[in-house]
Parts: C-alpha cells; structure tokens; sequence
C-alpha cells in the first residue's frame, strides 16, 4: 500500500514475507497465491507491497537466472503486489525447528554476508516498480555480541558495491538486543563512520521497547549523527506489567517455545537472553519485563498480559507527524504467527492476521494526515 505525507513524500507499506518458509524459488512463488493475493484482497486493496525474504538458495537461484527474475516479477504485477523493500536478516533456515542463535550466522565478519546482501540488493533493484524513488534492504546489526569479530571492510565492500548500482538501493542495520548493536547509543557509535549514503539503520519497534528506549530521544540520537532511518519495521514486543505474579508467569511460560530467540529485559539492558532465562532467575522480577517476541499489532495478547503498541504508535508520530515524513519505508514484520500460544489454525486464520494488522498500521498513517495513494 501506498501512501502521501503531506510533505509530498510518498510512503510504502508492505508486510514482511519472512512469517512465511521458503526456501526455494517456487515456495516463494506459491506464497504469493497463497498469501500475499489473499491479504491484499482482504484489505480491498489494488496493490500491496511485500517485504520479500529470498533465503541464500532463492537469491543464488535468481541472481543465476534472468528468466527466474522475470517470473517472480511477472507473477507479482499479476497478483497486485510489489516489492520495494526486503528482509536480509535472516540467511536460510529461519523456519527450522530451532532457529535461536543461528539467524545471527553468517554476521558482517564474513564475506558471504556481504556477497548475499549485495546479491539482494541487485536483486530488489530489478524487481523495483518504475516509479519507487529506491529499495531497502535490512540486515542483522553486525552479529551477535558474544561471537563478533571486527568486520573486517565488510561495510566498505558492501557500500562500494550499492553505488555501482543503476538504481539506488540502501541497507539498514536493525538494532536487536543481546547484539554487537543492540541500542540506537550503540548504532550511532559504531555506525559513525560508514558511508551514511547508503548505508543506515532500519528501527525495529519491538527492539526498542524492549530496550526501553524512549522513541523520541532514541530517533534524536540516530539523526545527530546523521544516521537516516531506511526502514521501519512495524513490530510489538510483549510486556508483563508484574512478572512477580503467579498468573503473569503462568501466561509468560506459554510464549516459551524453541524455534527463535526472546530476549528480556527488566529496564534497559543488559537482560537475560531467552524468556526461559528470564523465568529461570536471570531477571528478578522486580519492574515490567519486556520481551522480544513479535505479538500482533491490532490486539493485545490475554490478560494480564500486554503488547508494547504505544511504543510502536509513538514511533510513527515521530516518524510521520510532523511538517517532514522522516522515513518512507514500513514493514510490518510479525513472523512469530505460527509460535504464538494461540497461532492461527489454518491460511485464512494467518491472511486475516495478516491483513488486521496493515489495517491498524494503515488506519494509524491516516491519523496522522497521510492520504492513501490509490492507483
């Protein structure tokens, strides 16, 4: 979907297809029919943007076959979707039984992250709609802290190689806690001296509330030092006002599940890295927890638990309600359906999800003076 801002910017919604496995290209291909036409349909819609994650395999398949690109593009204009943004973050397997640790791998130490983000970033610029001023890609903020080596030039390589591009395609670096950047302090720190043309950073929603960062004060940081938000990526973290209370930790254990990683914390960082730890003794449930697991943007989960939304409504009246839009592209980014304790049971339950939450995020840019663009 597409919106103005009333400064003339045109702004691009899209949700990640990250929520769904695939990783080959005709799992992408059937993801479309299955998912991505569905949603738009729901919405009443004549063109919704996906945030497309092609795994190592798929890109490897595209980058190799010019005539594979052109089916992905064709089979996209052919169900009303585009693409101006991806999700680079996690390499392949992010479906698997157990992710945790692994989506980390390879980080931005090893040459294989560079090459497959450079192998998107070509990729998004052919699948570009005409009209789209650039492309985004996100990507992992460096590595995760216990493993990280120094980058080694990789952010000078990856640069180097979007300004040869024939169209403009930026990267964001997502803050997440437990990683090397796991803060917008530490984004503008080590971040300071990459080459800010093409490089940024995609704010993550989630992230910051669980690290308690005020949106206001965290977005100031990162444009004193002249670091652009590329992406948003529109997410809520669970929050547990009293984890002190048998019910409250009743209700936290049944989000405890093995495939990815829920980083608690207790107040700002450092936390405990899995929501197991965290219930283990790792934080003393003293203060509300808040908790890296993406829950649904238009509902809060059952009491006594809820959702970090009002971080998330705050961070688009920064981003979107003043005289300038400070961003133009939102991916929402809610991959944890098929974990959450009450998941959907079938594909009309997750295209309903889905599309509840573009309507939320779509009805929350009218709020704010933005007129949807309608083709």
């Amino acid at each position: 979907m597409r919106f103005r801002h009333p400064d003339g910017t045109l702004v691009h919604l899209a949700y990640c297809t990250n929520v769904h496995q695939a990783e080959d290209l005709d799992g992408v291909l059937t993801q479309l029919a299955r998912f991505g036409e569905p949603v738009r349909e729901r919405l009443g819609v004549d063109r919704l943007g996906l945030g497309l994650w092609l795994a190592r395999p798929v890109a490897t398949e595209l980058v190799t076959d010019p005539g594979a690109v052109s089916s992905l593009k064709a089979e996209l204009a052919a169900r009303g979707l585009e693409v101006v943004t991806l999700n680079g973050f996690p390499y392949q397997g992010f479906h698997d039984p157990v992710v945790k640790h692994k989506v980390y791998r390879p980080d931005w130490s090893a040459p294989e992250r560079t090459q497959y983000t450079l192998d998107l970033a070509r990729l998004l610029a052919e699948l570009l709609p005409e009209d789209a001023v650039r492309g985004s890609v996100s990507t992992l903020p460096l590595g995760w802290r216990t493993a990280w080596r120094d980058d080694g030039g990789q952010l000078e390589l990856l640069a180097k190689g979007l300004a040869k591009q024939d169209r403009p395609v930026r990267v964001a670096f997502e803050p997440e806690p437990g990683c090397v950047i796991e803060t917008t302090a530490q984004a503008a720190s080590l971040l300071s001296e990459v080459d800010k043309e093409w490089l940024g950073v995609c704010l993550d929603t989630c992230h910051l509330a669980v690290g308690f960062e005020d949106p206001a004060a965290a977005l100031g940081r990162l444009f004193a030092a002249g670091l652009d938000v590329v992406k948003l990526q529109a997410s809520a973290a669970l929050e547990a006002a009293n984890p002190a209370d048998p019910a409250t930790r009743r209700a936290l254990e049944s989000f405890v599940e093995p495939r990815f990683l829920h980083q608690s914390n207790e107040g700002a960082p450092p936390g405990a890295d899995d929501l197991d730890l965290a219930l283990a003794g790792e934080l003393p449930g003293e203060a509300p927890w808040r908790v890296h697991f993406h829950v649904p943007l238009h509902a809060d989960p059952a009491p006594p638990l809820t959702s970090t939304r009002p971080v998330l409504a705050a961070t688009l009246a920064e981003l979107f309600g003043g005289p300038a839009a400070r961003t133009d592209h939102i991916e929402v980014e809610t991959y944890t359906w098929q974990v959450l304790p009450d998941a959907p049971a079938d594909d009309a339950g997750l295209v309903a999800g889905i599309a509840a939450e573009l309507d939320w995020t779509r009805r929350s840019l009218l709020d704010l003076g933005l007129e949807e663009v309608i083709r």
